[in-house]
């Protein structure tokens, strides 16, 4: 769920973004009174505040009658609406409030719906066409959304109208909802018990983050299998866009993409090998994938008898101006420490050091090298495709040193 600092900063960057300041405290308290203390689910709240701000600094664009039948890629926030479209996805109501949310299309584009309980709307069939007559469309995550209220007339039509949507590159996805073709290209440990799975798609133009949720009779993705996501859910955090294939058909190819490498290399001393480094064991249970403590314990599935390994480093890279957080996996260790995974088993289990010797013979490798790699920055984090040794730039391990005596001198101050 998200909380309430996340929900403040969003709105206030949507206000500023039309050249008003905002107080950002007051929009803390209106949150903070409509969530703990009346109750109200907190994407209503926030829709709340967006359009009060907007009318309180005169920015709110009074609605249209919404007699007019609009195409779907037309359809704007702030809008009264009429489409004819396709329900081509339902997902699961997050709220009591919610009947049905989905997403409905055309052959213009896409876009995510709710109908609210209090409507008392018939009740809406995938793979069905309908006319929505004067539904509202309001803003949520930097995307239009489509609500169905007590005045929106609902009516299903009989014909079933051929309707093939437009599959984009990853580079010119915006929030919304967006159709793809990518390579399932690097698979992240699940942060919540709902994740099925996580991780990295790319195409020729790009990459961008996924969640697969455990909702419905969904099929995990097979690593490096190429797909066609059709009607992904697109939202954006902070100006990241993430994919939720949770609303998704998704349709394994033939063949192969050659993957973006991101575009971004960052160039530095390794100087910190953090926790979670070095020969890991992860969670069999299927959809965990979790790293397990060294007493082979799950913080979902608790103890395990059975384990796979895995191979990764992480740690900082500092150039002199910036440290960088990064993420390196078991292909990426092998290219920059020359140990396989095979390698790393077999000194962890004949070796009285077991897991620590394999840490400290990549310490030896890593640390203090001068690297460049290239790769992408995701959360804060750089994840690291391909990763290299470079020579010693000597301004550069002066600024190094510089900042390792100021850092030591705040510390004794």
């Amino acid at each position: 769920m998200e909380t309430i600092p996340e929900v403040v900063e969003r709105i206030s960057q949507k206000i500023e973004a039309k050249g008003v300041t905002v107080d950002r405290e007051k929009v803390r308290s209106k949150l903070t009174l409509l969530v703990e203390e009346f109750g109200i689910q907190i994407e209503e709240a926030e829709r709340t505040v967006t359009n009060e701000l907007l009318r309180e600094h005169n920015l709110f664009t009074p609605p249209s009658s919404g007699q007019e039948e609009r195409a779907i890629s037309d359809v704007t926030p702030g809008d009264w609406v009429t489409v004819e479209g396709k329900i081509v996805s339902l997902a699961e109501p997050p709220s009591s409030a919610i009947a049905q949310s989905g997403i409905i299309a055309d052959s213009s584009g896409a876009v995510q719906f709710v109908v609210w309980a209090k409507a008392k709307a018939p009740t809406l069939k995938e793979r069905t066409w309908y006319r929505l007559e004067a539904a509202v469309v309001d803003e949520y995550r930097g995307a239009p959304n489509l609500k169905v209220h007590s005045g929106t007339k609902v009516t299903e039509l009989p014909e079933d109208r051929p309707l093939m949507p437009s599959v984009v590159p990853i580079a010119s996805l915006k929030p919304g909802v967006g159709s793809i073709r990518a390579k399932f290209i690097e698979e992240w440990e699940p942060r919540h018990d709902r994740m099925l799975q996580t991780g990295l798609l790319g195409d020729e133009s790009g990459r961008i983050k996924f969640v697969l949720w455990k909702d419905g009779e969904r099929e995990k993705l097979e690593p490096n299998g190429v797909y066609t996501f059709y009607y992904a859910t697109v939202d954006e955090f902070n100006g990241r866009l993430s994919l939720n294939l949770g609303t998704a058909m998704y349709i394994p190819e033939d063949g192969d993409i050659r993957v973006s490498t991101g575009g971004e290399t960052i160039q530095g001393a390794f100087v910190h090998m953090g926790p979670g480094s070095g020969l890991i064991k992860r969670c069999p249970v299927e959809g965990c994938n979790r790293v397990l403590s060294r007493q082979n314990y799950c913080p979902v599935h608790e103890i395990q008898s059975s384990f796979r390994y895995d191979l990764r480093i992480k740690g900082v890279i500092d150039n002199g101006k910036k440290a960088r957080n990064v993420l390196m996996q078991c292909e990426t260790v092998t290219q920059l420490a020359g140990m396989t995974l095979e390698q790393a088993i077999e000194i962890a289990e004949n070796n009285p050091l077991g897991l620590d010797d394999v840490l400290i013979q990549l310490q030896h490798h890593v640390m203090g090298k001068y690297l460049r790699c290239a790769g992408s920055d995701i959360d804060g984090t750089f994840l690291v495709k391909e990763c290299g040794r470079v020579q010693c730039d000597a301004s550069l391990h002066a600024s190094l040193i510089n900042r390792a005596a100021a850092s030591q001198g705040d510390d004794a101050a």
